[in-house]
């Protein structure tokens, strides 16, 4: 074979790569796309929770225990999550949610030990506890939580199942990887964009319906959790948003 031939032969079988390249490129570009474009939806009790859509990607694993029309009761199976603390004083708050959101985010797509880019899960939970030394009893992507005794909000990222507890570290110290154990929450859903006032008014609203079911009844120190699905893009009367409370059953 000539030099010249070599050359043009190199050429050719780099441009049949780049275009395979191309080709898987543009396959898991539609593949992620696709996500969005053709959401999926919950079982829904109204028709503003007809129009809600989620993005159609993991979240997390849970068993219907009882519907009613103002809430559900879901057992949800262990998870494992990574959590930052929020600057700020609200949970809500733009400019501390997106610090925090970039910070997870960089967690998830490569700043760990293993240089490991990880799948997006949903929703997105927003949550008050009680203080630093709570044990977590918690997947979908984040949380954010509420210390009460230190006016201190914790975003965290529910991380995908398949790693189970075998997840790469983070590089970043701000950044705990933690498990949330299996639990009972009720559920209710809203759409619309989440504000503070909004979850402390529909908190207060699920916490006096519960006070009606004879099964189950809120867990004593039990804080709030919001869990957001959709990305910020998303129309709001399409979003969907949960204000979720864990229970116990009563006793007998």
């Amino acid at each position: 074979m000539s030099a010249f031939e070599a050359r043009l032969s190199l050429v050719f079988a780099l441009a049949s790569q780049t275009s395979s390249l191309s080709q898987r490129l543009l396959t898991d570009l539609a593949t992620e796309t696709a996500k969005y474009l053709f959401p999926k939806r919950f079982e829904s009790r109204n028709l503003e929770e007809a129009l809600m859509i989620v993005p159609d990607i993991e979240t997390v694993k849970y068993k219907v225990l009882s519907r009613s029309d103002q809430y559900e009761i879901r057992e949800v199976e262990s998870y494992f999550i990574a959590e930052v603390t929020m600057p700020g004083k609200t949970g809500f708050d733009f400019n501390g949610a997106s610090q925090s959101f970039n910070v997870l985010a960089g967690y998830l797509f490569g700043k760990n030990t293993t240089k490991e880019k990880m799948e997006m899960t949903t929703p997105v939970l927003t949550r008050k506890a009680q203080s630093d030394g709570e044990k977590m009893e918690m997947t979908t992507p984040v949380i954010t939580k509420r210390l009460q005794d230190q006016e201190k909000w914790q975003m965290s990222f529910v991380l995908p199942a398949r790693y189970g507890a075998d997840l790469p570290l983070p590089k970043d110290p701000s950044v705990r990887i933690k498990e949330v154990l299996s639990k009972v929450v009720a559920v209710v859903a809203f759409s619309g964009f989440v504000t503070d006032e909004e979850v402390k008014q529909r908190e207060l609203k699920l916490r006096n319906a519960l006070k009606d079911d004879k099964q189950f009844q809120v867990k004593r120190g039990a804080s709030v959790e919001v869990a957001q699905y959709n990305p910020p893009f998303t129309l709001p009367f399409t979003r969907r948003n949960e204000i979720v409370l864990e229970v116990e059953r009563k006793e007998e």
